[in-house]
Formats: C-alpha cells, sequence, structure tokens
C-alpha cells in the first residue's frame, strides 16, 4: 500500500505534489519540507493554493505520539516534539494529508492517515494529547522563516544535518515557538486548534 493511493478514496484525484523522491526533503526539517511543497503547489499551479494548508501537530509539552513514520520501524510511535504536515481540501470533496514523513501512501487520504498515524486520543495518555494548528497556504509561504537555531543545541552544533538550500526569509515570523502556540477555538472538534500569529 505504501506510496499508492487508495484507488477508492481518489478514483479522480491527482496529487498536488511530484511523487515522494522527488519532493524537497530533509530529515527532521519538517516545517521547512512542508513550505517547499507549499510553493511547489502555488508555482505549479494545478489546485488553488486556497484549498491547501500547513498542519502543526504539537502540545505544550512538546511530546506528541504519531505512528506509521519512518524514523520508527514496526508498530510503535515517534514521539515528535512537533511535526507539521500538509492538508489539502481539494474542491473534489476528498481530503489528503501530505507526510514526507509516513509510511503511509503519499498523498494519503485524510481518514485513513488520521486513523492509522493519530489513532484515538482515548488510547493515549492526557500529557501527550495533540492539539492541531490549520494555517493556510498563502499564509504560511508569507510568514514563515526560520534561522534553524533551534536545531542547535547549547553549543551550537547541529543536531541534525540543515538543508544545502539558504535558511528560508520571508519577512515574516521567525521563532518556531510562534507557530508552536495553540488556543482551543469555542466549538471546535478535537483536531481544531489555531491560534492567529504573535
Amino acid at each position: 500500500m505504501e506510496g499508492a493511493v487508495p484507488t477508492a478514496a481518489a478514483a479522480h484525484y491527482q496529487p498536488a505534489s511530484p511523487p515522494r523522491d522527488a519532493c524537497v526533503y530533509n530529515s527532521c526539517y519538517c516545517e521547512e519540507n512542508i513550505w517547499k511543497l507549499c510553493e511547489y503547489i502555488k508555482n505549479h499551479d494545478q489546485y488553488p493554493l486556497e484549498e491547501c494548508y500547513a498542519v502543526f501537530i504539537s502540545n505544550e509539552r512538546k511530546m506528541i505520539p504519531i505512528w506509521k513514520q519512518q524514523a520508527r520501524p514496526g508498530d510503535g510511535p515517534v514521539i515528535w516534539d512537533y511535526h507539521v504536515v500538509l492538508l489539502h481540501v481539494s474542491s473534489g470533496g476528498q481530503s489528503f494529508i501530505y507526510d514526507l514523513d509516513t509510511v503511509l501512501p503519499f498523498p494519503c487520504p485524510f481518514d485513513i492517515y488520521v486513523e492509522d498515524a493519530f489513532k484515538s486520543d482515548e488510547d493515549i495518555h492526557p500529557q501527550f494529547r495533540r492539539k492541531f494548528r490549520v494555517i493556510r497556504a498563502d499564509s504560511y509561504l508569507k510568514n514563515f522563516a526560520s534561522d534553524r537555531s533551534h536545531m542547535k543545541d547549547s553549543s551550537g552544533n547541529w543536531r541534525e544535518p540543515p538543508p544545502s538550500y539558504p535558511c528560508i526569509e520571508t519577512g515574516g515570523i521567525r521563532p518556531i515557538n510562534n507557530f508552536l502556540r495553540f488556543k482551543l477555538i469555542k466549538h471546535s472538534s478535537p483536531y481544531c486548534y489555531c491560534l492567529a500569529f504573535t
């Protein structure tokens, strides 16, 4: 099943991205991978950018489990401090998740991704429950910037090798923590948390 969208869920869907192995990808730089994917979608004009969203997943403790990740073979989850995926809500009535770190299909139908990668909050200790911040792709392209300082340890050494391209500079918000602040919207579902840029 890996690498192919199940036909029942994607009968007429054409992916918004190139194949996974042709996407810009750097391990542990998911926020930049998704920014680059948003940029690709904008430049190729196959789908309206307004249909796409960057989704930040984290919590106050910065400890969230996600299953079906390449970093953890087998049935167990990876405990990320945060993770970023792309959500495409297509006008065809289907929604798809683009996660360059998953072993699930790329893209993956939303329902399958939620069931297999997130599982149920009822089975997760409260300190590990995830919150989601959904940001329109056009806003993400305009406002995300990073000097990658969060990827250095206290001695200034890289925790993971940085991408070979220059830091993303948009004139927007720099600290990654500004994207990881969550506020529950009144009457929202468990999957709807967001906060305006601060």
